[in-house]
């Protein structure tokens, strides 16, 4: 579909002609230009392919309704402080509460108060001095309407005490949501063995509003207090600080947490489980600590890794110290989300536990830690106002993992990382369409959360900071937050920030990477001839779905020639759809690199050869340049500059690229072979030793046995693990005594190994391994826990593969279990059955398989799930 126009958005036709604008060394050259015949505007159009050809279409009609535009919140009241006195029936997984509330009118005077308020039952709704009130609340039972005593001027305060129930689970709704609770409780009843039993909240988006009443808007802030009353075994965490902890006669606790400064209501949390608090030393007076289970907490600050250094260098950087009372974190089990970013109290996921083995080389936590931490100034100090900004919390803080990766490791590390989300970013367009960064007409709020939001944002802040610079970047962030304090923002908020420190028209940024949909899509080619390098850019974007036609991107590009090493930098200001830069040389360029910063969210169309490709690697300084000429260098053919390049790249010094190296090279000349086998035997990063491990497995080297056996000695679990499985190769009777002792191991790599080991062994003795593993497995490797699980089912009997089978059903069917051991125990059900279909002797297995998934099919609850079990057989 083409993008079309409405006569009255489109006044007058974009004409095209010739010009020259000549810099030192550089000029920028158009198309020959085109003369324009105005018809009929409504029906105009300019095809991305046509080079500047009008095409006409049939006309369109004019749409009789506006477009969708999602507003903030139009608020009536201010919110300005919540009570909650709170205690649980654990066996109904109910919430008995008292919400005291303090309010006042916004502006106009008011009486009629409407509160989020989803599945209560309400006991009573007063006055802060006894006085009943009036109030509705029906229908789908998601708002109360509460009739004050009288008209509230500005300025004049009210205080209700709500007294209610809620039970979250029964939250209304589809019966497909399980994730919008906002309030869990985990194993309540003890009957999921030995998980704990503990309650969690995840408020984002406005989900809070089912535990508690509120006005469960992101333009709204309280300040807040919380009792809690739990048995005594339990431990509780909330925003702000732990005032006092009194034992009550009937074996409770009730522990008094408070909240000094304003912060929106989806930010309140709570967090009760048998968790061992570890206190770290205080970071400015403020105390730092962390909640675990009690097999965890040695390990907390490495799970929990820098805490106290990314308070101090996110402090410095932003020039704003950390404002809040604490810095809590705790990890808790079957989160629904990565983690939350609850003002003094973050909430992670059971993935973040490990021991100090567990966690070499693993850079997730430090990244999340970082994500979360960052937040406390980018969405918990300064909030966006409506969900169509949210990039203004997710971006930023998606990008607070750059930041920490460049300052904590280095260069290569931020920009690998940097490389790793534009990928997701690119991925998620590919497999969708793409939408505005600030997205005001969505669908559902929950659609906000995806890769725009955060791996977009926070390359597009990447962007605007290498075009502005670190001082002037750094400093309008500070202005930025100082400005809004406390308070909500939109995305004008943001730039008027840049431009007032700036001193700069930054509309055409905004414009086209937040309020526009989209990415470049950039066709490069160069030539050398008379004396002149030509660089021709080509923007190829489709322009539906509010994409630019034309993106302004202003670029710098490096010209190396005669083997040199250090570049001749040109700037150049793309902005047009396709234009041809020359530049006075007297010699043929080795390579030309255009953006060498890497910094531009674009894909390419660009072809090199081998020759510029390998001078690319060897003089250019980016990471991005060698992790890509690997990447684009495979699919060249062999010669000795291919050779020379990759086995350079097998001595990077960042892990990344050796790993690539290993990844793509093919098969190893014998001058390659001692470098895949030093680093086999000795790299110090667990990354590309395990890969080397399995290259040289795969080859069935000379010298496996050697390097496999001193692999099983590593610190890592996962050389371990690599290890293990090449022994298998060279030395099957040594690997079977090694899988042995390795057994007890409760490591996912070690897991993973020993599930291939076993799945391909034809041993049934060993199905118990497996079954051990069902309830703490997650995540990809319990697809391959499963699936070789079932391989090994296969070879037995119909007795053993029915009785298997039920216990994979036992954990698909169970709602408690983790989306993926779900996904994998009814994966693993249907590859079983799809290896069994020929031959009658399997055909009662096969319809006991079959009605095995339908009854699957039947209680689950997860929309993702569902759509695909219907390519599942049943």
């Amino acid at each position: 579909m083409k993008q079309s126009f409405s006569i009255f958005a489109l006044a007058a036709a974009l004409l095209f002609s010739a010009s020259c604008n000549t810099t030192k060394n550089a000029t920028a050259q158009t198309e020959e230009p085109v003369v324009m015949e105005v018809r009929n505007l409504d029906t105009m159009t300019v095809s991305p392919e046509s080079n500047g050809v009008i095409e006409y279409e049939a006309e369109v009609e004019i749409p009789n309704e506006r477009p969708v535009y999602r507003a903030a919140y139009q608020r009536t009241f201010d919110l300005l402080h919540t009570k909650l006195d709170l205690s649980f029936d654990w066996e109904k997984e109910m919430v008995i509460g008292q919400a005291t509330l303090k309010l006042t009118p916004l502006f106009r005077p008011a009486r009629v108060l409407e509160l989020d308020a989803k599945n209560f039952d309400f006991k009573s709704i007063k006055l802060f001095n006894g006085t009943a009130l009036k109030y509705t609340y029906e229908g789908d039972k998601q708002k109360v309407y509460i009739t004050l005593d009288r008209e509230y001027q500005r300025g004049e305060e009210v205080e209700l005490v709500i007294d209610y129930t809620a039970v979250p689970a029964q939250s209304g709704g589809s019966a497909a949501i399980t994730s919008d609770k906002g309030l869990f409780f985990i194993n309540p009843r003890g009957e999921e063995g030995d998980k704990p039993t503990q309650i969690w909240t995840q408020g984002e988006t406005e989900n809070n509003s089912r535990w508690f009443p509120t006005i469960d808007k992101p333009n709204e802030r309280c300040t807040q207090e919380m009792y809690v009353t739990v048995d005594d075994r339990f431990t509780t965490l909330s925003n702000g600080a732990l005032v006092s902890k009194n034992k009550n006669s009937d074996g409770t606790r009730t522990d008094y947490w408070r909240q000094e400064l304003p912060h929106a209501p989806y930010l309140f949390m709570l967090a009760i489980g048998e968790f061992d608090v570890v206190e770290d030393e205080k970071w400015n007076g403020i105390p730092v600590n962390y909640y675990l289970e009690p097999q965890w907490a040695p390990y907390a600050k490495d799970i929990f890794p820098y805490t106290r250094e990314m308070l101090t260098f996110f402090s410095e950087l932003t020039g704003v110290e950390y404002p809040w009372q604490k810095y809590s974190q705790v990890a808790v089990r079957d989160y629904v989300s990565g983690a939350m970013e609850n003002t003094t109290a973050v909430i992670f996921g059971e993935f973040m536990h490990g021991t100090d083995r567990d966690l070499i080389d693993i850079d997730r936590n430090e990244k999340i830690v970082a994500h979360e931490m960052f937040h406390h100034w980018f969405g918990d100090y300064v909030t966006c106002e409506s969900w169509s900004n949210l990039t203004l919390n997710e971006g930023f803080a998606n990008y607070s993992e750059y930041l920490w990766m460049e300052k904590k490791h280095g260069a290569d590390a931020a920009d690998h990382h940097m490389l790793l989300e534009r990928s997701g970013y690119f991925g998620s367009v590919a497999n969708g369409e793409p939408h505005e960064l600030i997205w005001y007409d969505y669908d559902d709020k929950e659609q906000m959360f995806d890769a725009h939001s955060y791996n977009k944002g926070g390359a597009v802040l990447h962007m605007l900071r290498h075009y502005l610079g670190d001082e002037v970047f750094f400093a309008s962030l500070e202005y930025y937050l100082t400005e809004n304090q406390y308070s909500p923002v939109e995305v004008d908020e943001l730039r008027m920030a840049f431009e007032e420190i700036s001193g700069e028209d930054l509309n055409w940024f905004f414009n086209q990477w937040f309020l526009k949909a989209g990415h470049p899509q950039l066709s490069l080619e160069t030539s050398y001839a008379d004396g002149t390098i030509s660089l021709t850019v080509e923007q190829t974007q489709d322009t539906e779905n509010n994409v630019p036609a034309i993106f302004r991107l202003p670029v710098n590009v490096n010209i190396y020639t005669n083997g040199q090493t250090a570049p001749r930098t040109e700037r150049i200001v793309v902005d047009q759809r396709k234009q041809t830069f020359t530049f006075a040389s007297d010699d043929a360029p080795d390579v030309v690199i255009f953006d060498p910063e890497h910094v531009i969210l674009a894909t390419y169309s660009y072809t090199k050869t081998a020759d510029e490709l390998a001078a690319q690697f060897r003089v250019a300084p980016n990471l991005v340049d060698r992790y890509l000429v690997l990447q684009r260098m495979s699919n060249k053919d062999d010669s000795p500059v291919k050779e020379a390049t990759y086995s350079a790249g097998l001595q990077d010094p960042f892990y990344a690229v050796r790993t690539l190296a290993l990844e793509s090279m093919g098969a190893p000349t014998e001058a390659q072979l001692p470098l895949i086998r030093k680093i086999a035997m000795e790299d110090p990063h667990s990354e590309p030793r395990s890969t080397a491990i399995a290259l040289l497995a795969a080859m069935e080297d000379t010298k496996l046995k050697e390097i496999a056996t001193a692999a099983l000695d590593a610190r890592s679990y996962r050389v371990v693990a690599a290890g293990l499985s090449a022994l298998v190769a060279a030395d099957p009777t040594a690997a079977a005594a090694a899988a042995a002792k390795l057994e007890g191991s409760d490591n996912p790599d070690i897991t993973a190994a020993l599930a291939a080991l076993y799945g391909q062994s034809g041993d049934l003795s060993k199905l118990p391994f497996f079954e051990k593993q069902f309830s703490s497995i997650d995540g990809f490797p319990a697809i391959e826990l499963f699936g070789a699980y079932q391989g090994l089912l296969s070879s037995g009997d119909a007795s053993v593969i029915t009785e298997g089978v039920e216990k994979l059903q036992a954990v698909a069917t169970n709602m408690g279990q983790s989306p993926w051991r779900r996904l994998a125990a009814t994966k693993a059900i249907n590859d079983l059955m799809s290896g069994m279909m020929e031959g009658e002797e399997n055909a009662a297995l096969v319809t006991m398989m079959k009605e095995t998934i339908k009854a699957i099919k039947a209680v689950e609850t997860e929309p993702q799930l569902l759509q695909i079990y219907q390519q599942y057989g049943g």
